[in-house]
């Protein structure tokens, strides 16, 4: 094989490995924000039972942090490579 074509499959074989490495950290990104906001509103949830509250005070206050939170982390590795 002529040696400008084993150089051409190379380079596009480090681009496909590169975008599958994006791609997991990106997705593991998205999946670490999931679980946050989860359980920051499910313990609002929960808190809410356990204080016998009328209304979703607690679930609308632990859900609006920790969406606050998974932004911050979400930011906080893109910054980090």
């Amino acid at each position: 094989m002529p040696e400008h074509l084993k150089q051409k499959k190379h380079k596009s074989d480090d681009t496909a490995k590169q975008s599958l490495k994006n791609y997991a950290r990106y997705s593991g990104i998205a999946f670490q924000m999931a679980v946050i906001i989860f359980a920051g509103t499910f313990g609002g949830y929960k808190a809410d039972k356990y204080f016998n509250f009328e209304s979703p005070i607690l679930t609308i206050i632990f859900s609006v942090l920790s969406v606050v939170l998974a932004i911050y982390t979400a930011i906080k590795d893109f910054i980090k490579k």
